[in-house]
This record gives structure tokens, sequence and C-alpha cells, in this order.
């Protein structure tokens, strides 16, 4: 990613693996170790961050094409996109502020080039990705496999054991 200035990482996985329920667990866990976390989230679906009747959605209908709030303890841009391209991550990253971050996680943009962490349950009888992402640096799933040697087997119930390897892996730590 030419635009990302500090490690990223994302997390691929089909839908309903758990990829929110995962990084709500190892957020605080990074952040224990003094780690400034940025996160990247793709959806797609249509998503509100205003509300109709606020100032903010009402400026935005209005025509303003991008919006920012500013308070003393938070912002956010909101800017309209064109519907029929993808976001690209690498574009996207120009956006955020990475000045005060020391790592970048990313659930979703599951077919851009960057290191990834693949999440499997066995229950959602969905195909491995790895074997056509050469990008997938480990599987953290709820059985056990056999891998290649390149690949790191994680407890995708363990958010201890997946922070080591973060640390270890994209921080040199450890």
């Amino acid at each position: 990613m030419q635009h990302a200035l500090v490690p990223i990482l994302g997390f691929s996985a089909f839908s309903g693996t758990g990829k929110t329920t995962l990084l709500i667990r190892l957020i605080p866990i990074l952040k224990h170790h003094d780690l400034r976390i940025g996160l990247i989230k793709h959806s797609h679906h249509e998503f509100q961050i205003d509300h109709p009747g606020k100032d903010s959605f009402r400026l935005r209908e209005a025509g303003a094409a991008t919006v920012m709030l500013i308070s003393s303890h938070r912002r956010a841009i909101i800017s309209e996109i064109s519907p029929t391209r993808e976001p690209n991550l690498d574009t996207e990253l120009k956006l955020l502020d990475q000045s005060g971050l020391d790592l970048i996680l990313v659930e979703g943009f599951k077919t851009e080039q960057f290191p990834k962490i693949e999440l499997h349950r066995s229950s959602l009888n969905k195909p491995l990705l790895y074997p056509n992402d050469q990008n997938i640096i480990a599987i953290a799933t709820d059985t056990v496999m056999t891998l290649p040697d390149n690949l790191i087997l994680l407890d995708i119930n363990d958010p201890e054991m997946i922070a080591k390897f973060i640390l270890k892996q994209m921080m040199g730590r450890l």
C-alpha cells in the first residue's frame, strides 16, 4: 500500500465469521500494549452517519459534496462517492490521518493486496480464502488444520494469541 505510513493488517472472511467481534476483543489488548490503532471498515451496504433533521444532513442534502463535523472530542468527514465504483483501500488511506497511529487494522477489502489474517469457522461450511490470496499470512480458525509452512495457525477464540502474533509479526515486538 503506497499510502500506508504505518503497518497495515487486514482481517478477511465471509460474512458472519466474526470479524467485527474479534476486532472488538483485539483492539483493547493491542491498546494495552501501547499501540495506537486506526481501523478502516469496508461495507457493502449503504450507511448513514448523519440523520434527517440534523444540520450535517441538511447541509449535505443542500448539495455539499463533503461535510466535516468537528467537536472538541472527535471529527467525522462525510463525503459522497460514486456508487459505480468500489472504494480502493490505497486511495482511502490518503484520507486517513495516520500521524498518531502505530497500526491500521482493516476489516474487509479482501481482494486488495496487503497482509491479512483469514478468519474461518468450520460451522459456516465456507471455503478457505488463502489458496487464492497470497497476502494471507495466518489463519484464525476454530478447528485444527494442516497449513502450508508459510501460514501460521491461530485460534479465532483466543484474541491474546492473535495479539501476540500481531505484535511479533507486524510490530517486531516480543
